[in-house]
């Protein structure tokens, strides 16, 4: 029963062993031993310096046959491909050129080395722009490295020329202190293909001028405010003064109107009376309508004149009665005194 148990615990054991082995190997297998940028070229760095025309240079990219020589005769691939040591040179590579390479020599049939590796190919990085601001309330200046795609990428960072190793970051902070004189900074980013380094930056920061004197001993925030608050009510009494002025006018003008009319009313009356006025309701009485008022006669108006002036009238009146043979004047006439002293 025991030799049954360890027996089961070695094969465990080996079976845990025996996986660890084939995750490491297909972990090594995906693993990319080469870098390259698409666009770049590269030689892939196989040697063999004894190489000559009676050796066989097989190369293959993902067991697909790419390059063949045989007694110097090349039958695959093209003849400057290949250096003098049997590398292979790479052109113009895009993501379809990443995979696996192997290369064999053979002499008379016999393999005499053999070289494999695993190439990975990568976005080129692009130029990073460096930027700062100065931040004086913590006193220090702020440094960014600004690239399209940050991802992936390693930063680095030079002052005067020197390599700060401790700053991998994408931003950079400085005290004000430490940038007495002039101070020159790059940054650089970088992938396993490719690097990129901005252009040279001096930050200059100057201190700012110092706020003005707060009036009347207020804060700044306090007296902006009472000045935004009567300038608002100074607005709103000149639109109240405006609305009141445009009323009292409209209002003046409508009374002038109105005088205008009663006016011209009044005007119309007095040339065209109406109908039913005393002149009319003397000559046409109604049923009705009250007797008329008595009207003063002829001789009552003349009553006013002087005494001596009514004494000879009557006198004259008296005469012309008795020419015309006891008949009355209707209506008394007015004599001038010329022709009243020639009947005297």
């Amino acid at each position: 029963m025991l030799l049954h148990t360890m027996a089961r615990f070695t094969a465990s054991v080996g079976v845990i062993i025996l996986l660890g082995f084939i995750d490491i190997s297909a972990a090594n297998k995906d693993a990319c031993e080469l870098y390259a940028a698409v666009g770049q070229s590269l030689t892939l760095p196989f040697v063999y310096e004894g190489l000559a025309n009676s050796h066989v240079l097989k190369w293959t990219h993902n067991n697909t046959l790419i390059f063949y020589r045989d007694q110097g005769k090349v039958s695959v691939g093209k003849p400057q491909d290949i250096t003098a040591t049997g590398s292979l040179l790479l052109k113009n590579l895009a993501f379809s050129s990443a995979g696996t390479y192997q290369t064999q020599v053979l002499l008379n049939g016999t393999l005499v080395k053999t070289w494999t590796n695993r190439l990975c190919v990568m976005d080129k990085v692009s130029k990073p722009e460096l930027s700062y601001v100065c931040d004086f309330k913590s006193s220090a200046v702020k440094l960014n490295c600004y690239v399209a795609k940050p991802q992936g990428l390693v930063y680095s960072w030079t002052l005067d020329g020197k390599t700060l190793t401790s700053e991998t970051m994408q931003t950079l902070s400085i005290s004000l202190t430490q940038l007495k004189g002039e101070r020159s900074f790059t940054c650089s980013v970088a992938n396993k293909a490719s690097k990129e380094s901005s252009e040279v930056v001096r930050p200059t920061c100057k201190s700012p001028p110092p706020p003005p004197a707060s009036l009347l001993c207020f804060p700044q925030k306090t007296v902006v405010a009472v000045l935004a608050g009567g300038a608002a009510l100074i607005f709103l009494l000149l639109i109240i003064t405006m609305v009141l002025c445009c009323r009292h006018r409209r209002n003046k003008t409508h009374m002038r109107r109105r005088d205008k009319e009663e006016l011209r009313m009044l005007s119309v009356n007095k040339r065209d009376p109406d109908s039913t006025g005393p002149v009319y309701e003397t000559m046409h009485p109604n049923e009705n309508s009250p007797p008329p008022s008595p009207q003063p006669s002829p001789k009552a108006c003349y009553q006013k004149v002087s005494q001596p002036e009514v004494q000879s009238e009557n006198r004259l009146a008296q005469l012309s009665t008795t020419a015309e043979g006891q008949k009355p004047s209707p209506v008394p006439k007015p004599r001038t005194k010329n022709p009243q002293t020639a009947n005297m």
